[in-house]
């Protein structure tokens, strides 16, 4: 595993939310990666990604308020795409960064969306993971059954066939060591011994409140995107991203590439044999461009 170093940063409201670090070398003059995790996920999501990447790149991984180490709100109607883009925004200006790539998925994918149009110039290239302006109705349904309603189990074992329970038609061809890996990334130990979802629960509140979830529509933030280098990685059974937005994604955007995974649902994990290899040619763009 590459090393990195915890960081933090204020947001407007005053929380001390929370980001790995993964540092270049020192003769990298690459621009860094911000990676931007989906509703319930931390920075352990993108650890495959950032182990690969680190030295080469510097990868910082955000937390995004109520995830992993960033602290909680106290206000759950905040856990809103529109706050979220004010934490990112600190981040951004507190550490001077000044052009960077974005890996965002789902939720962090919109994410990445709202700061290529708030952030003229300073985006380089663009991942979105299983995302796009329009959202599947269905998706949405699905995740607003589980999402806030956080177990507690008392082995990794039983947290991973919780996991597989719920999420086993995105996953058809998953082993139980790969549900005992996502249970590792979603969950945690808590001082107890139980393992537990690695979020407030809080943050379904508003989410479950049509409109909340995706910030609107978004078809007019594509124009944001058309400058620079991206790549949709789509899961070929996502509910989530339809094959109809993903053709209108492509067509509406010429530096867009765009793979389609099949047998993966929401969301693809970035670390597919098929995902890494596109994910080096769109920093093979980015360099180029």
């Amino acid at each position: 595993m590459a090393d990195w170093q915890d960081g933090h940063w204020l947001s407007k409201d005053g929380l001390r939310l929370h980001y790995r670090d993964y540092p270049a070398s020192a003769r990298s003059r690459r621009p860094p990666i911000l990676c931007i995790p989906g509703l319930t996920r931390n920075a352990r999501d993108f650890a495959a990604v950032a182990d690969r990447l680190a030295g080469k790149y510097r990868v910082i991984v955000a937390e995004l308020r109520g995830r992993g180490r960033s602290e909680r709100a106290k206000d759950p109607m905040s856990y809103v795409p529109a706050t979220y883009l004010e934490d990112l925004t600190a981040l951004i200006e507190q550490r001077a960064l000044d052009r960077f790539i974005l890996f965002g998925t789902s939720l962090g994918g919109i994410l990445s969306m709202l700061i290529a149009a708030t952030h003229p110039g300073k985006v380089a290239g663009m991942l979105l993971n299983d995302i796009g302006p329009a959202i599947d109705p269905a998706g949405l349904a699905r995740i607003r059954v589980y999402v806030g309603k956080s177990g507690s189990y008392p082995t990794w074992l039983h947290a991973a066939r919780s996991l597989a329970d719920v999420h086993k038609a995105a996953y058809p061809d998953y082993k139980l060591d790969q549900w005992l890996e996502m249970a590792k990334r979603l969950c945690r130990l808590t001082d107890a011994g139980r393992i537990v979802s690695d979020y407030d629960s809080a943050i379904a509140e508003p989410f479950r409140v049509p409109g909340n979830e995706s910030a609107g529509d978004l078809w007019p933030l594509v124009d944001a995107l058309k400058p620079f280098p991206s790549l949709l990685i789509r899961g070929g059974l996502s509910d989530i991203i339809s094959a109809e937005t993903a053709d209108r994604m492509t067509a509406e955007l010429p530096l867009l590439e765009r793979i389609d995974l099949p047998r993966i649902g929401h969301a693809p994990t970035l670390f597919e044999p098929e995902s890494e290899a596109a994910i080096d040619r769109l920093l093979a763009r980015v360099a180029k461009a």
